[in-house]
């Protein structure tokens, strides 16, 4: 770990430890009626060792993950098709500039009705929301390929798949990644949001029902809230390490450190 990393680290535990300690005063003080934040904390260790938390936390998670995955198969695919057709990419904008402003979560209900529920309705939605961060991110990485170096292929006789596969993919794969990255924090969001309006029998969403039903337990909520933002953290952190492993070049290129 380099001096910026450990001092950007410390000062973030600092600044944790104080927005700590200012939440704790103002819910004291009644200021904000919710639970303070020594009990949130309490709640929120206890829930590790909750196997019903547990269950319901790992629905989520395989939720997110497949639903993910199948996004980024299809988002991947798609753009490298409208991105390496002229044709295809300029008669298809009209409709991706149409369905990209439609905001998922206004799809719930509908998703809903066709699905009735369940882990299959909550993993469409997250394949139309993390598709489009991932499809954009490869389309527009795609177009900004330097053409020289697409040039200097063909002129060594190397035919259209060649190019793409030798320099238009690598050039944009560190693009596609960072899509990827958005895209997670995107379906993680709407699996939950999916889980509370659909009030199915699993998942994060599904606990915090719960909880609001039992007297509104905040300090469950709260709890439950920073599990699913702690896991939001530790996913992003993952990606970006894979993303500097695996496109080191990139980082050095950027200035950035690897």
């Amino acid at each position: 770990m380099t001096e910026n990393s450990r001092t950007r680290l410390v000062r973030g535990v600092i600044g944790a430890f104080a927005a700590a300690a200012v939440a704790e005063a103002l819910t004291r003080l009644g200021v904000v009626d919710v639970a303070p934040v020594t009990e949130v904390a309490a709640r929120f260790f206890a829930l590790a060792a909750d196997p019903g938390f547990l269950a319901n936390a790992l629905d989520t998670i395989l939720a997110w993950a497949l639903g993910l995955a199948l996004a980024t198969l299809a988002a991947v695919a798609l753009g490298v098709l409208l991105g390496s057709v002229p044709f295809l990419g300029r008669a298809s904008e009209v409709v991706v500039e149409f369905l990209r402003p439609i905001p998922s979560v206004a799809l719930i209900p509908l998703a809903i009705l066709l699905f009735e529920g369940g882990t299959d309705m909550k993993v469409a939605l997250i394949v139309y929301a993390a598709s489009w961060p991932i499809l954009l991110n490869t389309l527009y990485a795609l177009r900004d390929v330097d053409p020289l170096a697409k040039d200097a292929l063909r002129s060594f006789g190397f035919g259209p798949l060649s190019v793409l596969w030798r320099v238009s993919l690598p050039s944009a794969a560190p693009f596609v990644a960072t899509g990827v990255r958005v895209a997670a924090g995107i379906a993680l969001v709407v699996v939950v949001a999916a889980e509370l309006l659909d009030g199915g029998e699993s998942g994060i969403g599904v606990v915090l029902i719960e909880a609001r039903s039992t007297g509104g337990s905040t300090d469950v909520m709260l709890a439950v809230a920073f599990w699913a933002g702690l896991f939001g953290l530790a996913v992003n952190a993952l990606l970006v390490r894979a993303e500097r492993v695996a496109f080191r070049w990139h980082a050095v290129r950027a200035g950035e450190p690897t």
